[in-house]
């Protein structure tokens, strides 16, 4: 080990031992707490991000998920009240294929399926039709709380009973109660999900029979609506959808900034029934039933012997007789025609017309005309005038207020998150060099405190000349002075007589111009006396 660093332990040893025991009991509580707050810095730099391993657990699922996570010795937390089983997000994964092995969570016996598993042999056809209902509530309901977002749901089926004396048939309706987690709003792809799992889960149920309704009393999708969420929902994600699909063609076109899109649509709220009958006429039909009839007569006229008496009672001849025929046919056919009978359903959402405006920047525009524009804006918005829809595109320049603050804002908004994260970083470091620069200089100053305390007064009288003033550094010598010249030097001899009473404090002002002409030596030469006063 080097020179300097032995001695340097040595003094900070020496240091220590001469502490009091007030001084070593704040030395002791400084360095504690310099450990202590290293490893919470540690500990806060190297915990890991937990994520959800389940939620809406029971308390038998939860203990029995808690003992596996111990015997894998995996970390877990607990929230919602010990519903939601938090584990580190590395091991998500893995100990959800762990726990579906050993059947964990398991499906309640008060929902699903495990209620048919109560039914006796003796329970009545309303009992098992009953519970078989509840029992795909339940299943529904636990599918539909697997969904991302969602914490709770419940479904209710309202299944009426099929009689085969009833013309017409009531349909089946669901309604989906859904409590989604904190911040959490479903999209309209999930409702549409949701509405589609019930209806296809259900026999003779529809999607447009199903109704979707969240915790804060907001009715996603109605029945007989077709749709999700009310008329105004639809319109704006309707006028959203396509805004988005020329936004973003226009920006591959001119540049991002140098255009904006409107879109006004109007959607019908309400939703119909229309059946329509068309008949069209085969080649070739077959006849399906066909009549005909036919008759046929032929003969003479007959005559009489005496003919007919005249006028003056002379009698007439008769008429000569000639052969006769006669013949009629009838035929009745009835073809075979086509027939098609199609019943629409017209659901709410219906797009009535729509209007799409569009402003491009005219610094920007080079080569680009406003009939090229609105083709493209016609194609991507799906423009048709016959149903009354319009386009209209106007060149203008931009002002350039809106860009500069929106750029400022976003230089702040940068910086900002910039200050965050390394206030972030600097807080730990700071608190951390701040302590040990505190600790630092509690030592210093009662090692500074203790050397003074043990120096004591200094007996001018007992110095050596020769461990102050080296011959090759002696006043006069090799052109070397000690003091200013204005300033005559003492002698060794007037340093060193007999010190007396009088004397001492001329021999202190000695003392003193010599540390002021070089205090780095004369601190050296004197700590070396100490050093050797200390030894003997």
């Amino acid at each position: 080990m080097p020179a300097a660093v032995t001695s340097t332990l040595r003094r900070l040893l020496h240091a220590l031992r001469e502490f009091t025991v007030g001084q070593r009991t704040i030395a002791i509580i400084g360095l504690a707490a310099i450990v202590v707050g290293a490893i919470a810095l540690t500990a806060w730099f190297t915990q890991p991000s937990y994520s959800p391993l389940f939620t809406s657990l029971s308390a038998t699922d939860a203990n029995s998920i808690t003992q596996l996570l111990h015997t894998d010795n995996v970390p877990y937390q607990l929230a919602d009240g010990g519903a939601t089983i938090l584990v580190p997000e590395g091991q998500v994964d893995a100990e959800r294929l762990k726990a579906a092995s050993a059947g964990l969570p398991s499906l309640s016996a008060d929902q699903g399926y495990g209620l048919l598993d109560k039914l006796g042999v003796t329970a009545s056809q309303f009992e098992q039709s009953t519970t078989y209902q509840r029992a795909l509530q339940g299943e529904l309901a636990t599918t539909i709380e697997a969904m991302n977002g969602v914490q709770t749901a419940s479904v209710k089926l309202a299944i009426p009973t099929q009689s085969v004396f009833d013309s017409q048939q009531v349909p089946t309706t669901a309604s989906v109660f859904v409590q989604t987690q904190g911040g959490v709003t479903l999209t309209t792809a999930q409702v549409q999900a949701i509405t589609h799992l019930t209806a296809a889960s259900v026999d003779n149920l529809t999607a447009a029979n199903v109704s979707v309704i969240s915790a804060d009393g907001t009715l996603l999708s109605g029945t007989g609506s077709g749709g999700t969420g009310s008329n105004s929902t639809q319109t704006s994600t309707y006028e959203s959808h396509v805004q988005s699909a020329v936004q973003a063609m226009l920006d591959r076109v001119l540049g991002a900034g140098n255009s904006t899109v409107v879109v006004a649509a109007d959607l019908s709220a309400q939703s119909a029934k229309q059946t329509s009958q068309t008949y069209t006429a085969p080649t070739n039909p077959p006849a399906i039933n066909e009549q005909g009839s036919s008759e046929v007569y032929s003969g003479t006229n007959g005559s009489s012997a005496t003919g007919v008496l005249g006028p003056d009672n002379i009698a007439v001849p008769a008429p000569t007789s000639t052969a006769g025929s006669y013949n009629s046919q009838s035929l009745t056919k009835n073809n075979a025609i086509d027939s098609m009978t199609e019943t629409r359903t017209i659901p709410a959402g219906a797009l009535n017309r729509q209007t799409v405006s569009v402003a491009v920047n005219k610094n920007a525009v080079k080569g680009v005309s406003a009939a090229s524009i609105r083709q493209m804006v016609d194609a991507a918005a799906g423009i048709n005038t016959t149903r009354g829809d319009m386009v209209d595109v106007q060149i203008l320049p931009f002002s350039k207020t809106g860009a500069a603050a929106a750029a400022a804002a976003l230089q702040q908004q940068s910086r900002q998150d910039l200050q965050q994260s390394i206030l972030k970083i600097a807080v730990p470091v700071v608190i951390v060099l701040g302590v040990l620069l505190g600790l630092i200089l509690l030592l210093r100053f009662l090692a500074k405190r203790n050397r003074l305390r043990e120096d004591g007064p200094i007996d001018l009288g007992s110095l050596n000349p020769t461990s102050i003033l080296p011959e090759q550094h002696e006043i006069g010598t090799n052109g070397f002075s000690f003091f200013p010249p204005s300033e005559v030097p003492p002698t060794p001899t007037d340093l060193y007589e007999p010190a007396e009473e009088h004397e001492v404090d001329r021999m202190r002002a000695n003392i003193d111009r010599l540390a002021g002409a070089s205090p780095q030596r004369t601190a050296e030469y004197l700590r070396n006396l100490m050093d050797e006063k200390q030894s003997t």
